[in-house]
């Protein structure tokens, strides 16, 4: 692949795979009444722990009062829970309750699974071929 229009359609092709995938792995999630912007704070909260407005806010790369708005319709779905900072009284932070955790949990159960599934129709060689992929993926991502 030496040829800048092959690399421009690898490029293309990539993308759209890659948010074709992206979408269907969205699909499934615990509560089809969850936002494509609301899962992603769940999952944020899952891995980092309690955050402020703020960085979730930047960690999303959306703005303060967007962010306000998906905190509010978690804290309403009862979902995520608002604390004071033991640090700074003037900070709110933000975490899963214990809903949130199960969503989030049975969120990822059902994406792995949609996921093996398609692996499972794959012959051992494509599979080998991904294992490769993901690796330069993630770095393309990390980048």
């Amino acid at each position: 692949m030496t040829d800048e229009r092959d690399i421009h359609d690898l490029s293309s092709e990539l993308r759209a795979s890659v948010i074709r995938l992206a979408r269907r792995l969205r699909a499934e999630k615990a509560d089809d009444g969850l936002t494509d912007g609301q899962t992603p704070v769940l999952g944020v909260l899952a891995v980092r722990g309690a955050q402020t407005l703020s960085q979730l806010s930047e960690i999303e790369r959306v703005t303060l009062p967007s962010m306000n708005r998906t905190v509010g319709a978690l804290v309403a779905a009862g979902y995520v829970e608002r604390h004071p900072s033991t640090e700074d009284r003037r900070k709110v932070l933000l975490s899963l309750s214990a809903a949130g955790q199960d969503v989030v949990r049975e969120t990822r159960r059902r994406r792995d699974e949609w996921l093996c599934g398609r692996l499972e129709t794959l012959t051992p060689a494509q599979r080998c071929a991904l294992v490769e992929a993901a690796a330069v993926l993630q770095g393309l991502a990390e980048n």
